[in-house]
């Protein structure tokens, strides 16, 4: 014959496996200091909090890579418009989520190239009082120039890439696009 304590200590040790763990992880998420993982998945700089952008409601109901620099379009900015026309090819499917704008903010612009390489890329001139405007809403509108932004389908600025030629803005797409159900 068992011992008459013995199922009782057997009970709470099943008690105490099963809802240690989940007793830990509260303290530890809750508690003082509230440790969380390190990090994000995000690989753009996250603009925190996003920032409506006025007058852009053409570019509403799709997501959008914005590319602000000279009309003239040099080699860093002939880089990042193929990056951008790049990274939207490669989302196969959901490509037709995603347009795409350059605002040039003078020397307007290099036509025979911006038709002839990137078809379907809306330019959008920054150079007058509604441009002036519209970059105000981009953090450090001095140094806007050379980065590619993410726009919502809402038209809220909400990420910055570099256009350094990686993978990075193509995943965060991949994801932004996988989880949102507008756009």
């Amino acid at each position: 014959m068992s011992a008459p304590g013995r199922p009782r200590a057997q009970i709470w040790i099943l008690i105490g496996v099963f809802f240690a763990p989940l007793a830990l992880a509260f303290l530890l998420y809750y508690g003082s200091g509230g440790w969380r993982p390190p990090g994000s998945t995000n690989r753009g700089e996250l603009i925190s909090p996003p920032r409506p952008l006025p007058n852009v409601e053409a570019w509403r109901g799709k997501w959008t890579l914005v590319y602000i620099g000279d009309g003239r379009c040099d080699g860093d900015c002939r880089a990042a418009l193929t990056l951008m026309r790049q990274t939207r090819l490669a989302l196969n499917k959901d490509m037709t989520r995603v347009q795409r704008v350059f605002l040039p903010t003078g020397n307007c612009c290099d036509r025979a190239y911006l038709d002839t390489e990137h078809p379907g890329l809306t330019v959008a001139r920054a150079d007058n009082d509604a441009g002036a405007t519209l970059l105000a809403s981009f953090p450090d509108p001095t140094g806007a120039e050379g980065s590619i932004y993410v726009v919502d389908p809402l038209g809220n600025l909400m990420m910055r890439h570099s256009p350094a030629p990686t993978k990075d803005l193509l995943e965060d797409l991949r994801k932004l696009l996988k989880l949102s159900h507008i756009g």
